[in-house]
């Protein structure tokens, strides 16, 4: 899986272009899915989510995703779980304090968010996560959101 996380990271345009191109196809299905069989299916669907992103980000299913603003690199493989940058840990080869045989996860988002069409993303503040969220699926998250008016289940 890290090999995964990596090669995403290093072909993060690529990825990124996917993504702008999926997404409003993503959302719109899972309207259509919430209207026609309301969120009997969420379960299945958070289930894709979790093994499609886990194999090829290393996806920590927060529910808060940000993978499109940190160079398709998940920030919550950070040890510390540090969502806004590296800490003060990281050592002079881009390794981790916590774990030194890893990378730090936000030099690898650096990284690939420099080959982003909107590198400026991984300057953006981001909240804490709603760990309330952990679990279930960002994709239903954002298209409540976005007005379907139809609750989110959360997965314990």
């Amino acid at each position: 899986m890290i090999q995964l996380r990596h090669f995403a990271t290093r072909h993060a345009r690529a990825y990124e272009i996917v993504y702008n191109a999926s997404s409003p196809v993503i959302l719109a299905g899972i309207r259509v899915m919430q209207k026609v069989f309301g969120n009997r299916l969420d379960g299945v669907f958070t289930w894709f989510e979790k093994h499609s992103k886990g194999l090829l980000f290393d996806c920590q299913m927060c529910g808060n995703c940000v993978l499109s603003s940190t160079g398709m690199t998940c920030p919550m493989n950070c040890p510390k779980t540090i969502r806004n940058g590296p800490c003060g840990g990281v050592r002079e080869n881009g390794h981790c304090e916590v774990k030194p045989d890893m990378k730090c996860v936000w030099v690898e988002a650096w990284s690939g968010s420099q080959k982003m069409k909107h590198s400026s993303k991984i300057e953006t503040v981001q909240f804490a996560p709603n760990y309330q969220h952990k679990g279930s699926s960002a994709w239903i998250r954002l298209a409540n959101e976005q007005g379907i008016g139809v609750e989110v289940q959360h997965e314990a």
